[in-house]
């Protein structure tokens, strides 16, 4: 087990909860509809990706040694700091340039679950 990516996990998800309850009761009636729903899906892949944090460091234990998933887990966490937390930003200071840095957090968690596909997969013999 990778105690770090649990614990990281963990304290992510706690913050998605967070987050998603400052959203929902606090920003309802300050944000636009469009704004909101950005806010929330900042929240859902965060959320998603805590969780997917979390079961990097569990598979961990049966993979030990793998580098692909220290790679996963740092790359989810890139993922939620850049696309997450552009998103919020964006969100509550509706400052459009930071979209450009949306994307770069979504190609992090694209190949944070390749980097978790490849430390699972099986070596085939022929």
């Amino acid at each position: 087990m990778n105690a770090r990516f649990v614990a990281i996990g963990c304290m992510s998800a706690f913050l998605s909860v967070a987050f998603g309850a400052f959203g929902a009761h606090s920003l309802k009636e300050i944000l636009t509809p469009n704004m909101l729903a950005n806010f929330q899906t900042g929240v859902q892949y965060q959320m998603y990706h805590s969780l997917g944090l979390i079961a990097v460091g569990l598979i961990a234990a049966h993979f030990p040694k793998s580098l692909h998933l220290v790679r996963a887990g740092w790359l989810m966490l890139a993922g939620i700091v850049l696309f997450s937390g552009s998103l919020y930003v964006l969100s509550l200071t509706g400052y459009t340039k930071l979209g450009i840095i949306t994307p770069f957090g979504g190609v992090a968690f694209l190949l944070a679950w390749l980097f978790v596909a490849l430390a699972v997969r099986k070596p085939t013999r022929y």
